[in-house]
């Protein structure tokens, strides 16, 4: 049996890999990612309608939280996401599209579920008007938390207390 030595989360290692994330929590970690970058994805959308890249990015983290799609292919679109987001001038937008990027890496590493997250809550702060975008953070921290599924709500609110400040303390809700 591998016994995982590096640096990250054993939490969010796959078993096959020495950690302790099995294939079944792993693909909800994705799926859960996903929806928090889709519930932001028309902060993108409006701002620029043709550019698919982040829309992809999220149906391939969906594709392969149900088995349908390989980890190269995700790291394809997360790769792809990202380049939206440089390309986008738009700060809430921009966030968005890497959120997404997060999403979808979440399949090769776990522990980008929090990215995508984090970067969603970003993008509603810089979409919002500067008195409401603490309270507008703080309500969609709450959203994803809501939709948290129950398999994995621990190992997730675990990660979000234990990364918050490295995150900018997105998740105080």
């Amino acid at each position: 049996m591998i016994q995982y030595a590096g640096r990250r989360d054993p939490r969010f290692v796959a078993v096959h890999r020495g950690g302790l994330l099995d294939v079944a929590s792993h693909r909800l970690l994705a799926s859960w990612a996903a929806d928090c970058a889709e519930y932001v994805l028309p902060l993108f959308s409006v701002k620029y309608p043709e550019d698919d890249r982040p829309r992809g990015a999220i149906e391939t983290a969906r594709a392969w939280s149900r088995g349908e799609a390989t980890v190269g292919e995700a790291r394809e679109a997360a790769f792809a996401a990202h380049a939206a987001a440089r390309s986008a001038a738009d700060a809430a937008a921009r966030e968005v599209a890497r959120a997404a990027g997060h999403a979808v890496a979440t399949a090769h590493m776990a522990d980008h579920e929090l990215g995508a997250a984090a970067y969603a809550i970003k993008a509603v702060r810089l979409a919002s008007p500067a008195s409401e975008a603490m309270t507008a953070g703080e309500r969609e921290c709450r959203w994803q938390r809501e939709h948290l599924p129950e398999a994995i709500r621990e190992l997730v609110l675990s990660d979000e207390e234990r990364r918050n400040k490295k995150l900018w303390s997105v998740f105080t809700c």
